[in-house]
């Protein structure tokens, strides 16, 4: 009997089981599904926190980590079975309910445990293997191609390791070895190309991290001297190079620094730059090659290129003899060829070329000395700048290290902190204004465009022009510029209104009495600096307009700011502090705050109402309900233009809008979003109006770090909705995951104000222009205003549109890593003769791709000669990944 009762009991045991995990699946059901919907918005928003935290932690020497990419992969992959369960659990049958809820219980489990894996406590980001060195941006070479193939022959050659290349300031080394260093980029014969700005005075241990930096490793600090030379010369110890050293001073010496001489057996070389030849032989330089000025012909070639030569009527009599009286008093110098050619562009009235042909005369007779002859002439150019206020934002640009790029951005602030630029009321009038003069200093070839900078153009001051500049602001005009501060100092200097002591990460204290004399400063810059806490003096600062911390990662907290009552902006963007600053209520005038800082556990209730002027405010976006901005509070900023923030959906949006009782100053310029929402407007054919009215004054809108975003406006029975975005003329979209097409076709009649679309980081987009129902291939989108396309890491893009793109307007086209893009779709003018024309306002086109030339040339267009007839506007950069 036993042996019958025994495995009855244990059969019962395994009959029992499964039933009532059946009754309590079926009894726990609803509240199950609930709790995963909870558990995935959990997960999402630990995604989206990460995805922000990349944006800011991501610079161009770092790559996210694969662990942290196959993540966020599952996450999206785990959202899409998901959505699949919670949409069966919306219409299953009461007796599935069992076994749709043990799979409701599995994928609770699979969520959370993808939530714990994504804690990341060892970081987002490692460092990105280095490539064998960086294209530099350049102009076309003008000349010169001798002394830029006599370089070549002995880098490709054996005998010789040390080349010097010497010549006066503004001829163009600088040019010609960028071109070089491009150069050897396209060839394997060297596994490292380095270049490296070395400027005067030298300092090793910058020497030492530059060249440290590009060959991928990091220098130890807090060593001796010669162990740090040890370090380095066993990074480059076994690597084949060739190290190229521009603008040199001073002499010193290779072992001293750490790098290894070149030989004929390491087959290494090192390239000096120097306005004296001296210098480079006392660097043991074999050879050195002289630039020197170009010859007439090309001198007045350089000239009219740049001046415009399609706009000059040489029939205009005298006109060609003072052209070539300028151009050969310019000594053959590019650098002041282009200045004077750039301050005399649209110039037809023959008197006015005839004053500058006698203000280069003069300036040229009372100079001597080959070293300084190019100065006066620069100088010249300045000076026709004419508007003070424009000549203030050319000399600013002095103010900071050589070599240093300026975001557009970045320069137009410094600008407005330093009350160059008038501000009429809005802030956006400033920014305008600013605009304007930066235009104007890039069109006169008084500051260079260097290319991107955080997905912005940037811009450089070459490295004469510089130094004109300082001596144009001579001594007491009440700026500083520092690296260091040495210890016990407190200097007395009260007539001192801007200290810059940014981009020093050595930077870490700040003597406690350092301000007390300082009564006079209005902008202070401590950006990118190791500082830990502000000095107690920091409260003398009374007439204090400006105060920059931005990315100052150890700066956990400040001090009160309520004695700073003249503080217009406050930016702490990427800076480390965890509560907001004392007294920050308190400040009246403050008219820019940035809080765009990861640790920052909340903003108080009752500090933004008291911010009456503020114009520009980030809040650094998360889906923690302790950081969502209170929107009742931001609704009561009347003054508000500019605000970035994060957003829980379009309803947010409504209400702040609604609320708000003077909304005109923030829709007549931008809106910068972070929101979980799948569509920011949705139209039917029963939608009578808008619910976001706002939306048609907007004339920026700028959408990030919006993973559940699919559809900008999604349209279902509406022909054509005239309103929306019907002002808009900047369109960005950056970091949206889940969007495969941008634009529905029935939008593009409103857009016909749009000027810039630049969309990246969107790892789903297929299409910018969806394609219509009909067929597609024969569409034509008109954008009559359209300056900029820049379509950047879009992995998935295979079409800008179907059909074909009318933009007249069109002046740059931008494609960075689009590698499925197979068409760009420009409706081109056909002449006379049947051959097609380039669009009337094309600059330039920039492709970035690995095999850059090879994706180029694949590309089909709907014209067999188009690609040729686009050649001379296009720039290539190879990238390396």
């Amino acid at each position: 009997m036993a042996d019958v009762v025994g495995p009855l009991l244990e059969l019962g045991k395994c009959i029992a089981t499964p039933t009532c995990n059946y009754v309590d699946h079926y009894r726990k059901f609803d509240g199950d599904v609930n709790v995963l919907r909870d558990k995935l918005e959990d997960l999402n928003g630990r995604k989206q926190d990460i995805e922000t935290r990349l944006r800011v932690e991501v610079h161009v020497e770092e790559v996210v980590k694969e662990e942290v990419q196959l993540w966020i992969k599952r996450v999206q992959t785990i959202n899409d079975e998901v959505r699949v369960v919670l949409e069966k659990a919306q219409r299953v049958k009461w007796y599935r309910k069992a076994c749709l809820g043990k799979h409701v219980r599995r994928k609770i489990d699979e969520v959370e445990k993808i939530h714990e894996r994504g804690s990341f406590t060892g970081g987002l980001v490692i460092v990105r293997p280095p490539g064998p060195g960086s294209i530099i941006p350049t102009e076309n070479l003008v000349g010169e191609s001798s002394a830029k193939g006599k370089i070549w022959e002995y880098l490709m050659g054996d005998e010789v390791g040390m080349i010097g290349v010497c010549g006066v300031g503004g001829v163009g080394k600088t040019t010609i070895m960028k071109h070089v260093n491009n150069d050897l980029l396209r060839k394997d014969r060297f596994q490292k190309v380095i270049w490296v700005t070395v400027s005067y005075p030298l300092k090793v241990f910058t020497l030492q991290k530059d060249i440290a930096r590009a060959m991928g490793e990091t220098l130890p600090e807090d060593v001796e001297e010669m162990k740090r030379v040890a370090a380095l010369m066993n990074i480059m110890k076994g690597v084949r190079f060739v190290l190229i050293l521009d603008d040199v001073w001073e002499e010193f010496s290779l072992k001293d620094v750490g790098i290894p001489e070149p030989t004929v057996r390491n087959r290494c070389k090192v390239v000096i730059t120097s306005r004296s030849a001296e210098v480079c032989k006392h660097l043991r330089c074999k050879i050195v090659v002289e630039v020197r000025p170009l010859p007439p012909k090309e001198s007045l070639d350089l000239f009219l290129d740049r001046v415009g030569r399609d706009d000059l009527d040489l029939e205009v009599e005298g006109l060609e003899a003072i052209l070539n009286s300028i151009v050969e008093k310019c000594d053959g110098l590019p650098l002041a060829i282009v200045l004077i050619a750039g301050s005399m562009r649209g110039i037809q009235d023959i008197e006015e070329w005839r004053t500058m042909l006698d203000d280069l005369q003069q300036c040229v007779e009372n100079v001597e000395g080959a070293e300084d002859k190019i100065f006066p002439r620069l100088k010249l150019s300045y000076d026709r700048l004419r508007k003070p206020e424009i000549q203030q934002c050319f000399l600013y640009c002095s103010l900071f290290r050589e070599d240093y790029e300026f975001s557009k951005k970045e320069l137009i602030e410094g600008w407005i902190d330093e009350g160059l630029i008038d501000k009429p009321g809005k802030r956006q009038k400033a920014y305008d204004r600013g605009h304007g003069f930066l235009n104007r200093l890039e069109r006169n070839y008084l500051l260079e465009k260097t290319g991107k900078l955080h997905g912005a153009d940037a811009f450089k001051m070459h490295d004469v022009l510089r130094e004109m500049a300082i001596n144009c602001i001579g001594p007491g005009l009440g700026y500083m510029v520092k690296a260091e501060i040495p210890d016990g100092l407190t200097p007395k200097c009260p007539l001192l209104s801007t200290l810059i002591l940014s981009n020093n990460p050595n930077l870490s204290e700040i003597p406690s009495s350092f301000f007390e004399e300082m009564v006079g400063l209005k902008v202070l810059d401590l950006s990118g600096t190791s500082v830990e806490a502000l000095p107690d003096s920091i409260s003398n600062l009374v007439n204090l307009s400006a105060l920059r911390l931005r990315k100052c990662k150890r700066l956990k907290y400040l001090l009160s700011l309520a004695k700073l009552r003249a503080l217009k902006k406050l930016d702490l963007h990427k800076a480390g502090i965890e509560v907001v600053p004392q007294g920050l209520e308190t400040l009246v005038s403050l008219e820019y705050l940035d809080l765009f800082c990861q640790n920052l556990k909340e903003i108080p209730t009752g500090i933004l109402p008291s911010l009456s002027s503020l114009q520009y405010l980030v809040v650094y976006p998360s889906s923690g309900i302790t950081k969502r901005i209170n929107l009742e509070e931001v609704a009561r900023l009347s003054k508000l233009e500019s605000l970035e923030c994060g957003m829980e959906g379009i309803q947010d949006f409504n209400y702040l809008v609604n609320k708000s009782k003077d909304f005109e100053s923030f829709t007549a310029y931008e809106l910068r979003l972070t929101m979980g929402i799948e569509c920011m407007v949705e139209l039917d054919s029963s939608s009578s109006s808008l619910s976001c009215p706002v939306l048609d004054k907007l004339e920026e809108l700028y959408i990030r770090d919006s993973p559940n975003l699919s559809a900008l406006v999604r349209v279902e029975g509406v022909a054509t909705p005239q309103h929306v975005f019907s002002n808009l003329k900047r369109l960005h979209i950056d970091s949206c995951s889940g969007m495969r097409k941008l634009l529905p076709p029935e939008l593009l009649q409103a857009l016909q104000n749009l000027e810039e679309i630049w969309v990246s980081d969107c790892k789903q987009m297929e299409e910018i222009i969806a394609s219509s129902d009909s067929d597609a291939s024969s569409d034509i989108f008109t954008f009559p205003k359209l300056r900029k396309l820049e379509l950047e890491y879009l992995p998935q893009l295979k079409s800008i549109c179907s059909g074909k793109g009318v933009c007249d307007s069109i002046e740059k086209i931008t494609e960075r890593h689009c590698r499925k893009l197979q068409r760009i779709p420009l409706q081109l003018l056909l002449l006379d003769n049947g051959q097609p024309a380039p669009p009337p306002h094309l600059k330039e086109i920039n492709i970035v791709e690995r095999e850059s030339k090879e994706w180029w040339e694949s590309l089909e267009w709907d014209h067999p000669n188009a690609q040729n007839m686009l050649q001379p506007f296009l720039k290539l950069h190879r990238y390396d990944e």
